[in-house]
């Protein structure tokens, strides 16, 4: 019989048991569940748990050590739409492909176990167990170690916020989750109620388990800011203080990126300082005020955007939103980043959650026109931050990437269906929303299987391509001050970055966030810039390009700009 081991844990001794082994807990007579910490659910959250092998300390990558945050070229993919056949193997199979482009850290959505095969990952409820379907914790340790072998971090994606609706049996086994607060996806965990410090410690291993196991560099965060612990030592910082622990007992350090809608630098001050201690959080503003200036929508959130003025904003103080007023919230919102650096703002010019949850999953290549989507890459690589990709971006994939799910549970799917109608009643003009539990809707998102050879779709590539070379080589995570980020206050469609003597390599980019043709004289240089990219050339696929192919020093000369284009001059000596 199981004896108590204090703060409400029961154990047993059972021999004979060898990896592979099914098991399960039978709770005071009733029904037999899995194990909530399982690390391996071969038949999926209803099945019982599998023993597995823990693997030997270290890796096949023991070389590895790792990338610095501030270096780093994100790209953000979901395993199961990724091509085919949707497993870690078959990411790993695409690395040439990422590697030729130029990005060098991988963040997946996330993995633990969730119901089916077909799902985002944010219904998983298992935070030990990896998806099954997509090769267990076996193949994401390959995919870890390949990833490191071509020289790329890789980064997952958790939830520590809520635990999806299926499959859902912690409750059963303790005060996981809190009687009073609650999320947009369920109750909340419980980080601050009775018994709270073994729940913490529940999900504290099991990041540490994860980045151990998995041999990842470091963990995205989903939605801190549903993350509800008013206590004086936040779960939040003790959740970053244990990936950097983990770091430190290996040969390469572990890292965390936050997804934030709090617009607050606490997120990523240090603990010491009264933060939470992440290395980085997402910047939502940026693409808000990008997306505002390129589409001209204003309907929810994007409501508090003023287009190209709150661009410019961005790229000097990274928050559009740091104490102004939000129509969309009914109050202020946000407040000053002070002296933080640009390596702590991850920025994008889509991801999963801005492409997948607009009703009908439509992508920025089809929203706006071509031209426009280059100009959202040159803002997006050429700005101070962190930037990243959403897979397929950088050949303007049209295919959506729409809202899926596979569960097994009816009044799961009735309620899910329910919820998407609902919330995009008015959103789709006339057209029905997707029915996420409908195979074919997750087969629409599925990345093509090749990139196109020619065309608009393979300059774009090559566009990006040269994007990130030159970031590479010339493009510091340093803030930019107010007076290199202007514009014409009679042109506000033109933008200009002026990175001048105090950086290794002066650089000047010119921005044309518009439909209309301008000119825009240039501020006098110290010594020549020569023209490195015009994105309207026909080597983009553009129309032509007429720009001068240098700026010479002394009285400057008007630059013709051409509708939705951008221009980036550097010394002539930068290669």
């Amino acid at each position: 019989m199981p004896e108590p081991l204090g703060d409400g844990y029961w154990g047993i001794e059972v021999e004979g048991l060898d990896p592979g082994t099914r098991y399960g807990y039978r709770l005071e007579g009733g029904s037999v569940l899995p194990d909530p910490a399982s690390r391996s659910q071969p038949e999926g959250v209803h099945g019982l748990s599998e023993l597995v092998r823990p693997p030997e300390p270290g890796g096949k990558d023991r070389a590895w050590r790792g990338i610095a945050p501030d270096r780093q070229i994100l790209y953000e993919l979901h395993v199961g739409t990724f091509g085919r056949p949707g497993t870690f193997d078959g990411v790993a199979r695409h690395l040439p492909y990422l590697a030729r482009l130029g990005v060098n850290a991988l963040e997946l959505m996330p993995v633990a176990q969730f119901p089916g095969g077909r799902n985002w990952g944010y219904d998983g409820v298992f935070p030990f167990a990896v998806q099954n379907t997509y090769g267990g914790i076996e193949g994401l340790r390959r995919l870890a170690e390949a990833c490191h072998a071509s020289g790329f971090a890789l980064l997952l994606d958790v939830v520590y916020n809520h635990v999806g609706p299926e499959g859902n049996n912690l409750g059963e086994f303790g005060p996981y989750f809190s009687d009073r607060n609650h999320t947009p996806w369920g109750p909340a965990v419980n980080l601050d109620g009775a018994g709270s410090d073994e729940v913490r410690r529940f999900f504290l291993e099991s990041a540490a388990w994860l980045l151990r196991t998995g041999r990842l560099d470091g963990l995205r965060v989903d939605a801190v800011h549903a993350i509800v612990d008013p206590t004086a030592r936040p779960f939040l910082s003790e959740l970053t203080g244990t990936v950097r622990a983990v770091g430190r007992e290996g040969t390469f350090p572990r890292y965390t990126i936050a997804e934030s809608a709090l617009n607050d630098p606490r997120v990523v001050r240090p603990v010491g300082h009264g933060g939470w201690g992440f290395d980085a959080m997402w910047n939502d503003d940026f693409h808000h005020a990008l997306h505002v200036a390129l589409t001209g929508e204003r309907q929810r959130y994007f409501e508090d955007f003023e287009g190209t003025a709150d661009v410019r904003r961005v790229l000097t103080d990274a928050f559009a939103l740091a104490g102004r007023y939000s129509k969309y919230r009914g109050r202020r919102h946000g407040r000053p980043v002070g002296s933080l650096s640009a390596a702590s703002f991850v920025v994008y010019d889509q991801n999963h959650d801005q492409v997948g949850n607009r009703p009908l999953g439509e992508r920025l290549a089809r929203l706006v026109p071509f031209e426009a989507r280059k100009l959202a890459a040159g803002l997006l690589l050429l700005s101070p931050y962190v930037p990243m990709l959403f897979m397929g971006e950088e050949y303007g994939e049209t295919r959506p990437f729409l809202y899926f799910t596979s569960h097994g549970d009816r009044r799961v799917v009735r309620a899910v269906r329910a919820g998407r109608r609902e919330e995009f009643a008015a959103g789709t003009g006339g057209r029905a929303v997707p029915d996420p539990q409908d195979p074919a809707t997750f087969s629409r998102s599925i990345l093509r299987a090749s990139i196109p050879r020619g065309g608009r779709a393979r300059a774009l590539f090559e566009l990006y391509r040269a994007l990130v070379r030159l970031r590479h080589r010339y493009v510091p995570t340093e803030r930019l001050r107010p007076a290199e980020v202007g514009g014409d206050p009679d042109d506000p469609m033109t933008l200009w970055i002026h990175r001048g003597a105090r950086f290794t390599t002066p650089s000047f980019a010119v921005f044309r966030v518009g439909k209309t043709p301008g000119k825009f004289l240039p501020p006098p240089v110290p010594e020549p810039l020569v023209l490195r990219i015009d994105s309207s050339a026909r080597s983009w696929g553009g129309p032509g390009g007429g720009s001068p192919g240098a700026i010479a020093p002394g009285r400057p000369r008007p630059i013709p700009l051409r509708p939705w284009s951008f221009l980036l001059y550097t010394r002539r000596t930068s290669g």
